[in-house]
């Protein structure tokens, strides 16, 4: 009887598990294809001081392509400005309603 409450528990729990997982992966949405990407200037004071580094933001992009708001979620603030600039200037593909955009801009000196 032991056995097979425990094999009962077994399959149960890996419904729970498994459904939600399932559900989860529907629901995720592949990003809209950028189409037009203005690379940012590397700030010059950023640049003398050999900084490089990562800005990641979220862009809410209208319908029509464009973005709409933008929200930093991290970076250097040296180099936020110069990326702000850029993704302003990005343009995605039509789609029928806005969206969020994960988005990450990387400095890098060459």
């Amino acid at each position: 009887m032991n056995r097979l409450l425990a094999t009962g528990f077994t399959v149960l729990f890996g419904l729970l598990v498994c459904v939600p997982a399932s559900l989860a992966q529907q629901e995720q949405t592949e990003g809209r294809r950028l189409i037009n990407r203005v690379q940012p200037q590397y700030p010059e004071v950023a640049r003398n001081i050999n900084l490089s580094g990562t800005v990641k933001a979220e862009a809410v992009v209208a319908s029509n392509g464009a973005v709409k708001s933008l929200e930093v979620k991290g970076g250097n603030p040296l180099l936020i400005r110069a990326a702000q600039n850029a993704i302003y200037k990005w343009k995605w593909a039509p789609a029928t309603h806005e969206t969020r955009e994960p988005i990450e801009v990387k400095f890098e000196l060459r």
